[in-house]
């Protein structure tokens, strides 16, 4: 089975982000020939001289109307070495909120830079959100790099002054790689115009950038989403816990306990759709079965008994406010989802706001507006079973939703326990 690399493409509007899909897409022979002749017909509508790539991914009117990304577009395709799946997130500030979306799930961040204008805020900006997601991987795609001539000195002095910034970050492995998305230059295949470039094209480093370490399977967390009770007569004894492993390793025989009632117990089998499995681990979906009849229930959790998340009501997070027409403020009341657990959440305090251009913390705010990152402290009614953020990526993560009109307002990323 090949392994399946998600990746999230950030950049400022215009970098080149759905031009860059559109080629890689395009090289890798992932579209279907009447796609590419609808994409050759808007792109002569529009006034165009060569096929608008960028247009495979563009799939709203406005964005087309526009020749801007708003919404996060996904797709997918496959090479013999890998599954992948492209999420194109928006550039414009005003859709923070769709990037953080988009890129929560990325083994990779690609962001994108003009070689001809270098950094700017929305690239600083998109590699913070990054290292604020714990993307394990970034690569920093210089591209246009034919509008330069290709200058081998302008691609270093792109790449050192994106190393000094990166230094403020945390982010454990980063790349550069010089690219022209319009013309194909070392995005699927290596380009001659670069011949100071030792590196590898950007395909071949998605293929063979190692993401297996980057998963937890240390820690053994297994939300349960769902009981498998059958009512019939051949499988009156049949009880599963259906879910998907957010960490750590499952074997039949492990010893396993379940949040929070403290029940300890042995796995008797791991089941998937295609039978029994002799081990699993993140992100795999499969049925548990324990060999006591102990209570089980949607929102608890299987660990180890020595090696338990963090139990509490009280939490420390970052949240990314995703609401147009409400702020987040102390003293609301939220519905929190966690994991497989739903329970209320009160805002005991926004801590400060997190300026994303600068890094600066705003500690006299009031509130969180649309789109605005803070630390905030939450109280639940009941204990959230969680890891912290940096950990584990699915149980240091949460939605907030608003009860009134059941709209995820909030995602949030758990430091630890409220000081």
């Amino acid at each position: 089975m090949s392994e399946l690399l998600r990746f999230a493409t950030a950049g400022s509007v215009d970098d080149g982000k759905s031009t860059l899909i559109g080629r890689l897409l395009y090289d890798s022979k992932a579209i279907f020939e009447d796609q590419l002749e609808a994409v050759e017909r808007s792109s002569e509508a529009m006034g165009a001289d060569y096929t608008n790539l960028a247009l495979l991914t563009d799939g709203l009117r406005a964005e087309r109307e526009q020749g801007i990304t708003i919404d996060v577009a996904y797709r997918y395709f496959a090479t013999p070495r890998r599954k992948f799946i492209i999420a194109d997130t928006p550039g414009h500030m005003q859709y923070t909120r769709n990037m953080v979306t988009g890129a929560s799930t990325a083994d990779v961040a690609l962001v994108l830079v003009d070689a001809r204008k270098g950094l700017v805020e929305q690239s600083r900006r998109h590699a913070f959100l990054a290292s604020l997601l714990r993307i394990p991987h970034l690569v920093l795609c210089v591209n246009k790099m034919d509008l330069v001539d290709w200058s081998q000195e302008r691609f270093e002095e792109i790449k050192d002054e994106f190393r000094q910034f990166a230094t403020k970050l945390d982010i454990a492995d980063l790349t550069f790689i010089p690219v022209s998305a319009l013309h194909g230059d070392n995005v699927v295949t290596r380009s001659d115009n670069s011949p100071w470039y030792g590196g590898a094209s950007l395909l071949h480093h998605l293929e063979e950038v190692h993401i297996a370490s980057d998963r937890n399977l240390i820690d053994v967390r297994y939300p349960v989403q769902y009981v498998i009770r059958p009512h019939s007569d051949e499988w009156h004894d049949y009880r599963g816990y259906a879910g998907t492993v957010a960490g750590g390793v499952l074997k039949p025989g492990d010893q396993v306990m379940v949040l929070p009632s403290g029940f300890t117990s042995t796995i008797a089998a791991i089941e998937t759709t295609d039978g029994p499995v002799a081990e699993a681990f993140a992100p795999m979906s499969v049925t548990v079965r324990l060999s006591d009849d102990i209570d089980v229930s949607r929102g608890d959790m299987i660990c180890r008994p020595n090696n338990q998340p963090t139990v509490g009501q009280d939490i420390d997070a970052m949240v990314c406010w995703m609401n147009e027409t409400t702020s987040l403020t102390s003293g609301q009341k939220l519905a929190i989802k966690h994991t497989t657990r739903s329970a209320r959440a009160l805002v005991k305090d926004i801590q400060y706001r997190l300026d994303v251009n600068t890094l600066h913390r705003d500690e006299s705010v009031e509130g969180l507006a649309l789109n605005e990152i803070g630390r905030v402290r939450l109280r639940t009614t009941l204990p959230l079973f969680y890891d912290e953020y940096r950990r584990n990526r699915t149980t240091g993560s949460f939605i907030l939703i608003d009860e009134a009109t059941n709209n995820t307002v909030g995602a949030g990323m758990i430091l630890g326990p409220a000081t």
